[in-house]
């Protein structure tokens, strides 16, 4: 598809359709997490210790299926189109979230999440699908636009479950989160339009056919370092999740209202993306994505450092604030040079190795961010986050010198 054709296309309907229903996924997937420990306890007559230990395999359970999945229904969904693979992560995850439901054992609780696992991928799709069918030069504002139907979700939704828990239960709750991932099954299949051409087999640059992935793209390097960096930022957001709360607790010493605070506190980065994000991908259409993701890092390592210094809760507060910005920035703009230097047929591929790597970085920042703030302190983990995100630029600024230049590289 050329440019007249996605200019004349029906790319904007899409994006509207899709920022709702990844509003209503991200609101779906995350409602389920404030209670999800207190179900596994409910499960059985387990000690404080057996309930931590299941609660990691549970929330781990998803993520690991999902690295292995995505690169295959990325496949799929390059040679039978991604409004298919929208429909099949929808009314998948619905099924694997109303079985949730029926559990009757943590080991039941387990499979069912590793269930879901399979099924993932209904917000790297319609990434793809919105990548894939809108013009090259709006692509920034309209993926980092979709962005924040995300996060608006993911920020909603663990006070909406939380609330839809104490008025009724915890079973009824994953039957209502099924529901709700129902309707963007219909609104996907209803509303949603993809003018798909299947893509061809991989070739080298004298035209036979390749067994290597990359061989299509005309800079793997570029792509396999924007990869990585995804993994990189993942694991240093999630590396913190596990103990902002308890640095919460530290900082109040005690006294207050410490889970309203901590609430708040873990949500203001959602707040600040949801502003930041849509300008600073149309700052990127105009100037160059590969700016805003160079300003991203030095923002993020600029920001975090502090966190690991401060002596009040206030303090925490506007840095948190703050590191919306910066992935604002990041997450949009490594989709954005994705797009942008990806062969448009391989669209659902490359999102679909961008969602495994971001698994692998979710699996790996709750591991081992728990484990530094068990062998240093809280404060240890911001100063590596912020210590990552500086090796991440290193890594951006040497290996792929051309996403420095003041317009992004684009493969046609």
């Amino acid at each position: 598809m050329d440019e007249a054709e996605r200019e004349s296309g029906p790319w904007r309907r899409n994006l509207r359709v899709l920022w709702f229903c990844t509003f209503v996924a991200g609101m779906a997937f995350s409602e389920i997490m404030p209670f999800l420990s207190l179900y596994i306890s409910s499960l059985g007559d387990y000690t404080k210790a057996q309930v931590t230990m299941y609660s990691g395999l549970v929330y781990a359970a998803d993520f690991f299926v999902s690295a292995i999945a995505s690169p295959l229904w990325g496949m799929v969904a390059d040679r039978k189109g991604r409004k298919l693979m929208l429909l099949r992560a929808s009314l998948g995850t619905a099924f694997a979230m109303a079985l949730m439901g029926f559990a009757t054992s943590v080991w039941q609780l387990v499979a069912l999440r590793a269930l879901q696992g399979v099924f993932a991928g209904f917000i790297s799709n319609a990434q793809a699908l919105v990548a894939s069918q809108t013009p090259r030069k709006h692509s920034g504002a309209s993926l980092s636009t979709l962005m924040t139907g995300v996060t608006s979700g993911m920020l909603l939704g663990p006070v909406i479950g939380g609330v839809l828990a104490q008025i009724f239960s915890i079973r009824l709750t994953f039957f209502i989160t099924a529901l709700l991932l129902l309707s963007t099954f219909f609104l996907s299949w209803i509303f949603v339009e993809e003018k798909f051409k299947p893509v061809a087999p991989a070739t080298n640059v004298d035209g036979h056919k390749s067994h290597n992935p990359l061989a299509a793209f005309p800079n793997p390097k570029l792509i396999l370092v924007l990869l990585s960096s995804t993994l990189i930022v993942q694991f240093g957001n999630i590396s913190i999740s596990p103990i902002i709360s308890l640095y919460v607790k530290e900082l109040m010493h005690n006294v207050g209202p410490i889970t309203v605070v901590a609430g708040i506190i873990a949500a203001l980065p959602g707040i600040s993306n949801i502003f930041a994000s849509p300008r600073l991908g149309r700052y990127g259409d105009k100037h160059g994505s590969g700016r805003v993701l160079i300003f991203g890092y030095i923002f993020a390592t600029l920001m975090y450092l502090p966190q690991g210094f401060v002596t009040s809760v206030w303090m925490l507060g506007a840095l948190r604030f703050m590191i919306g910005i910066s992935d604002g920035a990041l997450f949009p703009e490594i989709q954005t040079l994705l797009t942008k230097n990806s062969p448009v047929e391989l669209t659902s591929t490359v999102f679909s190795w961008n969602q495994s790597f971001q698994s692998i970085g979710n699996m790996m920042g709750s591991l081992l961010g728990g484990w530094i703030a068990g062998v240093f302190n809280y404060n240890a983990v911001f100063i590596s986050t912020a210590m990552l995100m500086l090796i991440n630029l290193g890594l951006v600024w040497w290996l792929v010198p051309e996403i420095r230049k003041p317009q992004a590289q684009v493969a046609d």
